[in-house]
């Protein structure tokens, strides 16, 4: 009998053996989300979301920190299938009937909080948070069968550029273990001066002069000027608040080699980018 059971351990551990060494790398990502709207009209960014859903490994599970999930202390969520949430108004009501059903992963929220905790980083769980936009409307592109695990992380807005970047850097270990790491945010956002109707739909140079600085920085691997957000070019016209671009941060922290997925403007000077770091 014991034999037996030994025997049926040892299959097992070499069974987790083989599913471990099957699992892929995959990279940090920099998603800029965008308007609601581009759930109902994709416009350039949809079909780049939905080819890069499609040419990565699949996701054991998804971790997303959200510009959308402002907070006092990092938190974590934990919950096993949290709600739609449709946090904005104004828009047509065809897009509040979308759902984005994907599951909760509790087991990677824990190995999260461990993770922050190994790091000294405070954090806390959250088992009621509902899924806000930053989270759905990429995913709805790249994965819309809604049937990847999704992990959604805060954003707190009491902490520094590098604080951020190193909540990125103690998660990259993730990465090895096929799970997706995201940064939801836009690498340009004033609403004020959107051109909401489509017209005047030129970009600004001061939209473009902002976007061409970050991307040279990072494509030189200068993460230290991007850290020091204050002294870019034009940022608080493109960022008056910096919840959008903080994302950024974090996902810098994934990895140390960049590189541009996609690249457009909408609404005039809505920077709609995707960035990798492998």
């Amino acid at each position: 009998m014991l034999k037996l059971l030994n025997n049926i351990q040892d299959h097992f551990l070499q069974w987790d053996k083989q599913r471990s060494m099957k699992l892929q790398t995959l990279p940090g990502l920099f998603i800029s989300h965008g308007s609601p709207m581009l759930a109902l009209n994709p416009e350039q960014v949809g079909p780049a979301l939905n080819r890069l859903g499609l040419n990565l490994p699949q996701p054991q599970a998804i971790a997303v920190l959200s510009a959308h999930w402002e907070s006092n202390a990092l938190e974590v969520s934990t919950g096993v299938r949290p709600e739609t949430w449709h946090d904005f108004r104004g828009f047509p009501p065809e897009l509040y009937e979308i759902r984005y059903p994907a599951p909760g992963d509790p087991q990677l929220a824990e190995e999260i909080l461990h993770l922050f905790s190994e790091a000294h980083i405070s954090a806390h769980a959250n088992s009621t948070r509902p899924r806000d936009h930053g989270v759905w409307m990429p995913l709805l592109h790249m994965y819309p069968q809604a049937d990847i695990p999704v992990v959604e992380i805060s954003l707190p807005m009491n902490i520094s550029a590098k604080e951020i970047y190193k909540i990125g850097q103690t998660l990259a270990v993730l990465r090895e273990k096929q799970i997706l790491l995201m940064g939801s945010g836009s690498i340009t956002h004033n609403l004020r001066e959107l051109s909401w109707q489509g017209e005047n739909a030129n970009v600004p140079e001061w939209a473009s002069t902002f976007r061409n600085t970050v991307v040279s920085k990072l494509h030189h691997q200068d993460f230290d000027a991007v850290l020091d957000w204050k002294n870019l070019p034009f940022i608080e016209r493109n960022h008056p608040t910096l919840e959008h671009f903080a994302p950024l941060f974090f996902a810098m922290g994934t990895g140390h080699r960049f590189s541009i997925v996609h690249s457009s403007f909408s609404m005039g000077s809505l920077g709609m980018d995707i960035y990798r770091f492998d």
